[in-house]
């Protein structure tokens, strides 16, 4: 008797043994998502409610009520400025979808030759500033441009410069979505639909284009969003077209009217988030494309189908390389366009002589501080919400939090920055300027697309390594790094380049919050357009892109070396 009550009170001291060891490692999980709320709350929370708030407060933040909306509204030029900001982002949007869609089309539906090729060059804006298009475009069709001609009097400047910028810029987001939205289809709709005899035309009518209708849906409110928000295109080459974007940009940088600019930030993102709304509820109701017993669709060979698709994207990507070509190509000319002959002087005085490439530095110091410390922050905070025992209401927190930024303009995110960090009375007001700020302000402003991705890796793996980790006391740290991060890895490196390249081209969301020793490259090509420097200006664009193609084939290369080493176990042998 006495040994059965010795060995159960050696269990429960065990159990409880376990229990306290359980706990502990729950209290240092819970403490990392407290920490990790607290870090969205201030740098995300806490600077949008201070736009808000100065939309109510006068200049000595005295509560005025409504008088800074209708102080604004009543101007004539703020209905003009919001109409034109419409009509750019519609026009953008009613060309953009189907040049995209057609080209989407083409590599998903067809079997033309050199596939990959015109993927590579379709997505290559994304590796620019979207104000090198703005760029590109006045040296084709500007006042001193090759093409000007052509245009018969007309001026590039204004309405026709913003949208023709605008659709290079958000063609890649575009195609993305829709090249998707079309691989998810089944071959079995199709198969029937051949049986039948269904020609073509109808096939694309009744399967391929309700099979799509949500990721059109999406790309729709992506491309819209894209042209309300971008500022840098309709500085450069909008002229006297105003826009809501270029209106906070002259209210700060021209007036430094605060106030006045929170309205228009509020202007701004009312759009944004409705698009954001929108695509939110109609993502709930899409239904997958694909079942267990799906089939994915396999073209069949066309010859004259196959090269009329061949055509199509061959003249697109013609397009897409003539508007990055003619900024490289200028960036050598001497002095365009009465000395045609190549040098290196815009790289020489322009930039090292007038040490504007210390920007190009900056960047390069900014994009790595991005890609290594976001990428520990959004992949730890999505391991945390997804993979540890913790409050559901402060997991749901994140999560509510993580999305939030996909709805939010980069300019509104870096205008509620100097309300913020630029307080004396904030105890960071030391972040202020720094490089430091730059890198959490663009890792904030794409947290979404990347705690997205984490979180669609993190739950391809079974809970149960986490189960059973408990049940041998290893503690969840270890496994994060003994386990997830090894299984994680491609996606871990896919995060880091999405926002290595983000970090060098971002403008929107740092061109307020730099100082003279920590400005990026990005935010010095705008100011060299400014000062009438474009030469220099498509000198530094052209450094952009080629670091970050560089930084894209280098990730490749080492993706490559480290995946084949620690992603074996993925390939199974046979025999």
């Amino acid at each position: 008797m006495s040994a059965v009550l010795i060995e159960r009170r050696s269990g429960e001291e065990s159990h409880a043994e376990v229990r306290q060891k359980s706990h502990w490692h729950d209290r240092i999980a819970q403490l990392a998502l407290v920490l990790m709320s607290a870090f969205l709350g201030v740098f995300l929370l806490l600077p949008l409610a201070l736009v808000i708030g100065k939309c109510f407060v006068d200049a000595d933040g005295h509560f005025v009520g409504l008088a800074n909306f209708t102080g604004y509204l009543v101007d004539s030029g703020v209905w003009t400025s919001t109409l034109h900001s419409v009509t750019v982002a519609c026009l953008v949007t009613a060309i953009v979808i189907p040049m995209a869609f057609t080209f989407a089309y083409a590599l998903t539906r067809s079997c033309m030759p050199m596939k990959n090729a015109v993927r590579t060059v379709a997505l290559l804006p994304l590796l620019a500033p979207t104000l090198l298009s703005a760029v590109s475009f006045i040296y084709w069709f500007g006042n001193s441009g090759i093409l000007k001609p052509l245009l018969h009097g007309h001026s590039i400047y204004g309405l026709p410069g913003i949208v023709c910028s605008l659709v290079y810029a958000a063609f890649p987001h575009v195609l993305m979505i829709l090249v998707t939205a079309l691989s998810l289809s089944d071959g079995r709709l199709y198969e029937a639909a051949e049986a039948m005899g269904t020609r073509r035309a109808r096939k694309f009518f009744t399967i391929t284009l309700p099979g799509a209708k949500y990721g059109l849906i999406s790309a729709t409110m992506v491309s819209f969003t894209i042209c309300i928000n971008d500022f840098g295109v309709p500085v450069v080459i909008g002229g006297p077209y105003s826009v809501l974007s270029t209106d906070i940009y002259k209210l700060i940088i021209g007036l430094q009217d605060f106030n006045r600019s929170a309205v228009v930030s509020l202007l701004l993102l009312c759009p944004a988030l409705v698009a954001f709304a929108v695509d939110f509820f109609i993502r709930r109701k899409q239904q997958s494309q694909l079942g267990a017993r799906s089939t994915p669709y396999q073209p069949k060979p066309s010859r004259g189908f196959d090269m009329a698709m061949l055509g199509y994207c061959g003249l697109i990507c013609l397009l897409l390389l003539a508007v990055v070509g003619i900024s490289v190509f200028a960036s050598f000319v001497k002095f365009w366009p009465y000395q045609m002959s190549l040098g290196l002087q815009h790289y020489k005085m322009g930039l090292i002589g007038a040490g504007i490439f210390d920007a190009y530095k900056n960047s390069l110091k900014m994009a790595a501080c991005v890609a290594i410390g976001g990428t520990i922050i959004v992949f730890g905070g999505a391991y945390l919400v997804e993979k540890t025992r913790g409050p559901r209401w402060l997991r749901g927190f994140i999560n509510l939090c993580a999305i939030l930024p996909m709805g939010v303009p980069g300019l509104v995110l870096g205008i509620s920055y100097i309300f913020l960090f630029n307080s004396p009375a904030n105890p960071l007001n030391g972040l202020y300027g720094t490089l430091a700020l730059l890198a959490i302000v663009t890792v904030v402003h794409y947290y979404s697309s990347s705690h997205l991705t984490a979180v669609t890796a993190l739950r391809q793996i079974d809970n149960e390594f986490e189960a059973v980790s408990a049940s041998l006391k290893v503690p969840f740290y270890k496994t994060f790094l003994r386990v997830t991060v090894p299984v994680c890895l491609p996606s871990i490196l896919q995060i880091a380049r999405y926002l290595f390249v983000n970090g060098m081209t971002t403008v929107s969301a740092v061109a307020f919050l730099y100082s003279p020793d920590t400005q990026p490259a990005s935010v010095a090509i705008l100011n060299l357009d400014d000062a009438g420097q474009i030469g220099p200006a498509a000198a530094m664009a052209t450094l952009v892109l080629v670091t970050a193609a560089f930084a894209c084939v280098l990730f490749a290369c080492v993706s490559h070396g480290v995946l084949r080493r620690t992603q074996a176990w993925r390939t199974t042998r046979r025999g």
